[in-house]
């Protein structure tokens, strides 16, 4: 996890832009907790920080396209591709991002397994 900002950074029900790693994130504080995704919208690279943050979607300033926050699945453009979605953690005061694995490259299977 890499420092990304500080909890006072990002007012409730807003993003905003970090840069780690060489990378622009866009780190989102809602009511339901704190999410992460990469800042650039893939079809015209609107900066997603710069989005309106409301049901757990962030929508593009440019084009109103609509991304989960928690996954960073497109939900308008069924078919086309969504952002990385990151884990964040908050310490101290402290918003910790994780560049590792993207949230949404983990599966869990909400299917319990019969015995």
């Amino acid at each position: 996890m890499t420092l990304a900002c500080n909890v006072e950074d990002v007012p409730m029900g807003e993003g905003r832009a970090v840069t780690i790693a060489g990378r622009r994130i866009a780190v989102f504080r809602t009511r339901d907790g704190w999410y992460a995704l990469d800042d650039s919208c893939p079809h015209m690279g609107g900066p997603l920080s710069d989005g309106i943050v409301s049901d757990q979607v962030v929508i593009c300033p440019l084009h109103e396209r609509r991304y989960e926050l928690a996954s960073g699945r497109l939900r308008t453009a069924p078919g086309e591709c969504g952002v990385a979605a990151h884990r964040v953690s908050v310490q101290d005061d402290e918003v910790h991002v994780s560049l590792g694995a993207p949230v949404a490259a983990s599966v869990v299977d909400p299917v319990p397994a019969r015995a």
